[in-house]
């Protein structure tokens, strides 16, 4: 979205995240609203573009639209940037746009909150980061044992944490969670892991 003055915004439409880079358009733009895709690429590419534009443009407000409640609370926890917005674009669509309108209205009164890891009640601990992040690498819980220098009873018990704090009830939800967190930049939370990276 930019918008040349207080009445209205002008919307730019981009496939992905290439498309958007190769743009020659100037960078007035207020906001940037993602709708991510079902596609893991895509969502990688999307994900790191946004934590991109929070480091070097933090004036810009950046929204997030996930594929369902899930994969918001997923987010939410696992996105190491400040968001503005990240809305489920499965919800009602009236109820959608009027989110939406408050998130873009709240950015040009000044008055917005962020969201974030900062703002989650129950972030995750460094070692259960370090375990999301080995599990997307492919390690059993024996051998990310091995490589935590822990037992494989509190790993286990950091694994089952994690699940509870991110409301998922499977692997494959923490899995979805860990190919969340192995697409974003690592950042002092996850020095665990660094050694093999």
């Amino acid at each position: 979205f930019s918008r040349e003055d207080n009445r209205r915004y002008h919307i730019h439409l981009f496939k992905n995240v290439s498309m958007l880079r190769a743009a020659e358009i100037p960078f007035p733009w207020s906001t940037i609203i993602f709708s991510l895709s079902g596609s893991r690429s895509s969502r990688a590419e999307s994900l790191l573009f946004v934590h991109e534009m929070a480091r070097c443009r933090p004036e810009v407000q950046t929204i997030i639209l996930a594929n369902n409640e899930s994969e918001m609370h997923l987010i939410g926890h696992l996105m190491p940037a400040c968001l503005h917005g990240i809305l489920n674009k499965s919800a009602p669509r009236r109820g959608l746009q009027e989110r939406l309108l408050q998130l873009l209205d709240n950015h040009l009164s000044g008055s917005e909150q962020f969201c974030g890891r900062e703002a989650c009640n129950d972030p995750l601990s460094p070692t259960e980061h370090a375990i999301l992040r080995y599990m997307s690498w492919g390690y059993s819980l024996s051998d990310i044992a091995i490589q935590l220098n822990r037992n494989i009873k509190t790993i286990r018990a950091h694994k089952f944490n994690a699940m509870t704090k991110l409301g998922v009830r499977s692997d494959i939800g923490l899995l979805n969670a860990a190919d969340i967190l192995l697409h974003l930049p690592l950042n002092s939370t996850t020095s665990a892991v660094k050694q093999v990276a």
